[in-house]
């Protein structure tokens, strides 16, 4: 097979991997979705307040926040000192704010953190149905697209950051990343130190640092043969999983022989052991969202080259014109205060969370004080497993909760 069909054929797959079950399903009406929010089709109905709000970033777009201020029964406040203690929850890649909340209310970390009496926020980064919106940039302007996950590290989330923290009277913050949503506090943190100032700690699930060692075939085989750059080459600056096309074409290759769309969702990000069906539908219903091109040639290069760096143009002028050098700044993990509060936590059977690259990601951080890094391995849990599974109350978030109580004394 030539190089060229190569592509081609890694095209379908990935783009059938990426999706999931799409194909079962009519691409989501993005304006209805916008029209009844997070809080009304999602919160709400389950019985918790729910406030809608937005933040402007610095290069101009405007990102949704939805806040969870209390518990069903009005649960007292987590201590803090002066009122409830604000946590920031964040989604990962080609996902949105409704991650946290896909199961029923006593499975969802949102509405268990509002029922423990913390003040909940839930963050949507760029591109995703919710932050569709620019100060002066329509989300049909190519333009709009011209970022990676550097900009959701410096803009969106010093933005939301910035917002939850001033709204909550300078309470500091408990932060919660899933996946790319671990890997843009990473960057946060060891970038930007004003940002220490604002946290309380930071619960990382499925914690993505470094991806050389990415077990995904399909993950692996779409960053060899640059699938993302090629996209990008044509002109492809929205990297939208629900088109049209996209959508027809699954349709036809989800019915070929020993094609089980379904099943991709594991393929892709290892073998989950506890989905439970109705957490999948809510995620075929919403999910998944558009991210950039940019941001996927990003993480192509990150998953070649082994390091955490800032986007590389690929041309040394242009990198220079950037970043006042010939090749891209390296975030440096261990540059991390060693008396920051971090938790992590990551699964066995993750192929894009893959436990050697967790082992680096703890060898960095390896100064750390010790009572200061929790680490949680759990060897049957998956990448989704993290934000899905039924029984990540138990295994997950109630050793986040414990961990974040240490840090609230």
């Amino acid at each position: 097979m030539s190089s060229g069909s190569r592509r081609i054929l890694s095209l379908l797959i990935l783009t059938c991997v990426v999706v999931g079950a799409t194909a079962a399903r009519p691409a989501p009406d993005e304006s209805l979705a916008v029209a009844n929010g997070t809080c009304r089709s999602r919160v709400e109905p389950f019985g918790y307040a729910c406030e809608e709000h937005t933040v402007t970033t610095e290069d101009g777009y405007i990102l949704s926040l939805q806040r969870i201020p209390s518990g069903r029964a009005g649960a007292s406040p987590a201590s803090g000192g002066g009122g409830k203690v604000p946590v920031l929850l964040q989604h990962g890649l080609m996902m949105d704010g409704l991650t946290w909340l896909m199961n029923s209310p006593d499975e969802s970390l949102g509405f268990i953190l509002a029922d423990n009496g913390y003040d909940v926020w839930i963050g949507n980064t760029r591109g995703t149905v919710y932050s569709l919106g620019h100060t002066s940039l329509s989300s049909s302007d190519p333009a709009y697209w011209d970022w990676s996950w550097d900009e959701l590290a410096s803009n969106d989330l010093s933005a939301m950051l910035q917002y939850v923290y001033d709204q909550s009277n300078q309470q500091k913050v408990h932060y919660v990343g899933h996946s790319l949503g671990t890997l843009i506090a990473f960057a946060a943190l060891s970038d930007q130190q004003q940002h220490i100032g604002m946290l309380r700690s930071a619960g990382l699930l499925s914690p993505i640092a470094y991806l050389n060692e990415v077990s995904s075939p399909l993950a692996i085989g779409a960053a060899d043969v640059f699938l993302a750059e090629a996209l990008h080459w044509l002109g492809l600056d929205e990297f939208d999983p629900t088109g049209t096309a996209v959508h027809n074409l699954l349709i036809t290759i989800c019915k070929l022989p020993g094609v089980d769309c379904y099943d991709l969702l594991n393929g892709f990000t290892g073998d989950n052991c506890c989905l439970d069906s109705s957490s999948v539908q809510t995620f075929l219903t919403h999910e998944p969202q558009a991210s950039s091109t940019k941001n996927m040639v990003h993480l192509a290069q990150m998953i070649r080259r082994g390091i955490i760096a800032k986007y590389d143009y690929g041309d040394a002028t242009d990198n220079i014109k950037n970043y006042g050098q010939a090749t891209p700044p390296v975030y440096n993990v261990s540059s991390i205060p060693d008396d920051f509060p971090l938790f992590l936590s990551s699964g066995g059977r993750d192929s894009l969370s893959d436990v050697k690259d967790v082992q680096r990601l703890e060898q960095a951080l390896q100064s750390h004080d010790s009572d200061k890094l929790t680490v949680q391995y759990l060897a049957d849990y998956a990448h989704a497993d993290f934000v899905l599974a039924g029984n990540a109350k138990e295994r997950v978030y109630e050793a986040l909760m414990a961990f974040f109580r240490l840090q609230d004394k």
